[in-house]
Order: structure tokens, then C-alpha cells, then sequence
């Protein structure tokens, strides 16, 4: 699917720490815009909660107080405001790894997994998408919310292809030009509804604009 680049995203310490501390200045803009569609599709969520991704905890507004919550945060420089934001919402944190694609979660112990602007930068998505599928409940829901590659043949999809060598090392491993939507659709989930929608500039620029929203049902 996406052409793949032998660079790789930067991997000190300083880096992931300097993410870590911009995250939610950068984020601020596109978190405002995104709510409305975040309420509607985390409304009803209860149980079992798997978040991929977590970052500093912006989810955490849409989830029920009290919820059993995993979190599966790769970058430690996180956990501190991830951590400090989940009690705030009267959730207790409890933060897990991800080693080699393999989430460090028991096999069907979730009612419901969350997965927001996360699969564009993971290794292997089909992977995690196993994994995914893995750690769910029969007829648990993935919910995700996700920016993806433009269609091919289009404008935007030659400048996704132009400028993600330089985003992906930016993004933390990013990848502009993921078809993340398709990648979902094969994984083996008995159920997909998906939306496609163009997030407006600002708050994002255009090579990161087409996005899909939507669940998957085990």
C-alpha cells in the first residue's frame, strides 16, 4: 500500500520527551475541532476500555468516570500528564506496553478498544489490527478515528507522497500516505461502518486532512 522509507522516525530520549511537551499545544487546535464527532462516537462506551495510543489523555473527556482503562502509551514521557489527566476524570490509570506488535493485554478482555491518529504511525498495522481483534470481546467494538492516505490519481495524494519522508520523521513515524481505512476493512472484523471526512486547514494542514471515523465489531 503506502511506498515505505528506510528512515526512521527519531528515537532518543530528548526527542520523545520534546514530543511529549508540545503534544497538546499542537494538538490544541484540531482537539477543538474534532469534539462534536469524538461525543458522538465515544458516546455510550462502558466496560472494558483498551486505548492505543493515549498520548497526554485527550480521550479521557468522552469516557465514563470510573471505566476500567488500559492504556498502551509507547512513549514514557506521556504517562506523567496521561496519568495525571485520568484521575482528574475519576479514571484509574492503568498503562501497559506494546513490544515487538504484541499488546501487553489478556486475549478477549475488552468491550471496547480506541484507537485516535494512531495506526498512521505504528510499524506494522496489520499487526495491531490482530491485536486489536485479539484483545476484544466477541462483539466488542473498535472505535477509531483516523487520518489517511488521499485517493490515488489526486493532487493531494502526489504531495502526501512528496512531503512524508520529512513528516514522517517530524510526526514521531507518521505516515502521510497510509490507507489505513483499507487496512481496517481486511482485518477480519465481522461489522465496519466507516466515514470518510476532510478535516479543514487550520487545524490541520491538507496533506493530513482526509480522515476516516467509524467501528469495527469483532
Amino acid at each position: 500500500m503506502e511506498k515505505h522509507s528506510k528512515s526512521k522516525p527519531p528515537s532518543t530520549g530528548f526527542y520523545k520527551r520534546l514530543f511529549a511537551r508540545y503534544y497538546d499545544r499542537l494538538q490544541s487546535d484540531y482537539e477543538e475541532y474534532i469534539s462534536p464527532r469524538k461525543r458522538t462516537l465515544f458516546d455510550g462506551v462502558s466496560g472494558t476500555v483498551v486505548e492505543i495510543g493515549p498520548g497526554t489523555g485527550s480521550n479521557f473527556h468522552y469516557l465514563p468516570a470510573g471505566c476500567h482503562w488500559l492504556g498502551i502509551e509507547p512513549n514514557p514521557y506521556m504517562h506523567e500528564p496521561l496519568s495525571r489527566r485520568a484521575r482528574a476524570a475519576n479514571i484509574e490509570p492503568e498503562l501497559r506496553t506494546i513490544d515487538s506488535g504484541r499488546i501487553e493485554v489478556e486475549d478477549s478482555i475488552a468491550h471496547v478498544v480506541i484507537s485516535t491518529l494512531v495506526l498512521c504511525s505504528v510499524p506494522n498495522v496489520e499487526r495491531v489490527l490482530g491485536e486489536v481483534l485479539r484483545v476484544l470481546r466477541p462483539g466488542g467494538r473498535f472505535l477509531f478515528i483516523e487520518h489517511v492516505a488521499a485517493a490515488p490519481g489526486t493532487s493531494l495524494k502526489f504531495v502526501q507522497q512528496v512531503l512524508w519522508p520529512a513528516w514522517y520523521i517530524f510526526g514521531d513515524g507518521c505516515c502521510t500516505n497510509r490507507d489505513t481505512g483499507e487496512y481496517i476493512r481486511r482485518a477480519g472484523f465481522k461489522f465496519v461502518r466507516m466515514e470518510e471526512f476532510r478535516a479543514p486547514r487550520p487545524p490541520v494542514p491538507p496533506w493530513v486532512s482526509p480522515h476516516i471515523i467509524g467501528e469495527a465489531v469483532r
